[in-house]
């Protein structure tokens, strides 16, 4: 069951306790404010550049360096940033293949720029404008996560690649 599957599943009758798991959520998301140059450094790690995936995760960085990993389809990396308080960065490759539910939970616990990041991975032409005229850098990360995820779709569906 998905960090998604938990929270759709969970009713409660009251505001309050609506609230408190709403509260209980957002103390075990961490912050995903970073320098620029390491932002840039991620990016080059999407890349592919392994000596700067292996700086970010032994420099303070180990969720950047992971998510490479989670961004492949990894699932334990997936779940490594769950139990580490980065369940945005699961729900940002969610959003990037297209998932409403993660691009819901997104916006609903104020991610709007990875909304917008995922937009424009996967496709979105008015969220690639918006990064493109708010800052560069989240569209370039935009444009490598978007061709890493069209790679995994063009080789998943490839006629020369057998499926069983």
């Amino acid at each position: 069951m998905g960090l998604f599957d938990k929270l759709k599943g969970k009713k409660k009758s009251t505001d309050l306790e609506v609230q408190d798991t709403v509260n209980q959520v957002n103390t075990h998301l961490r912050a995903t404010e970073y320098p620029i140059k390491i932002l840039v450094a991620w990016g080059e790690a999407i890349d592919g550049r392994k000596n700067i995936r292996d700086w970010l995760a032994k420099n303070g960085y180990p969720e950047l360096a992971v998510f490479c990993f989670a961004l492949k389809n990894e699932t334990s990396a997936q779940d490594w940033l769950v139990k580490n308080g980065y369940p945005q960065f699961v729900a940002l490759i969610k959003a990037i293949e297209g998932q409403k539910e993660a691009q819901d939970w997104l916006f609903k616990y104020k991610f709007h720029t990875l909304v917008h990041i995922a937009a424009a991975a996967d496709g979105n032409v008015d969220s690639q404008r918006f990064l493109l005229n708010t800052d560069k850098v989240y569209a370039a990360l935009a444009n490598k996560m978007g061709r890493i995820k069209d790679d995994i779709d063009w080789n998943n569906n490839s006629i020369h690649t057998i499926n069983p």
